[in-house]
């Protein structure tokens, strides 16, 4: 049996048990009453910074994902599941995320797909190897043109993981 990241590993434990308000939904609350992973914006100059937290690496990506995903305000057509694997390998946690997040937009932008399930694996060598349901977009509402690697620096926390992405819009 393969192992579940945290993420996956808290979705089945409160499947059904909670119904999560709008400001949870997308990560926006109080430092004080921050879940274990989560995201939310920040302002900056001229484009979008996403701050992300998680207790490991595959959570981190799927907050990422899901961040990215609600700044644009991409929204998926109902009851049009298509799945996607995706294996990427980097040399670094940064580096994953980055290629990662340019490999959600590509399929965005090429392939009008975006991803609410998300099912990540990551090993030692930053192999990724994921498993993404989603639907093809019906509309979203600013595109980001590409995720930077402006100040990106994944930090080990008491928590687990943290990082602030800089995306171009």
């Amino acid at each position: 049996m393969s192992k579940l990241s945290f993420c996956e590993s808290i979705q089945v434990r409160c499947t059904g048990f909670h119904q999560s308000t709008p400001a949870e939904k997308y990560g926006i609350l109080p430092r004080r009453m921050q879940p274990e992973f989560g995201f939310r914006e920040h302002a900056h100059t001229a484009d979008w910074e996403l701050e992300v937290w998680a207790p490991d690496l595959p959570c981190l990506l799927e907050q990422a994902a899901r961040g990215m995903y609600s700044l644009s305000g991409v929204e998926l057509k109902a009851r049009a599941a298509q799945e996607c694997s995706i294996n990427l390998h980097a040399g670094d946690a940064e580096s994953l995320l980055v290629r990662f997040l340019t490999e959600l937009l590509w399929l965005q932008q090429e392939k009008q797909l975006g991803f609410d399930r998300f099912s990540i694996r990551v090993d030692n060598n930053y192999n990724l190897q994921a498993r993404l349901v989603g639907a093809p977009i019906l509309k979203f509402y600013k595109e980001i043109k590409a995720v930077t690697y402006h100040n990106l620096a994944v930090q080990t926390t008491s928590q687990g993981l943290r990082v602030n992405i800089v995306f171009d819009v």
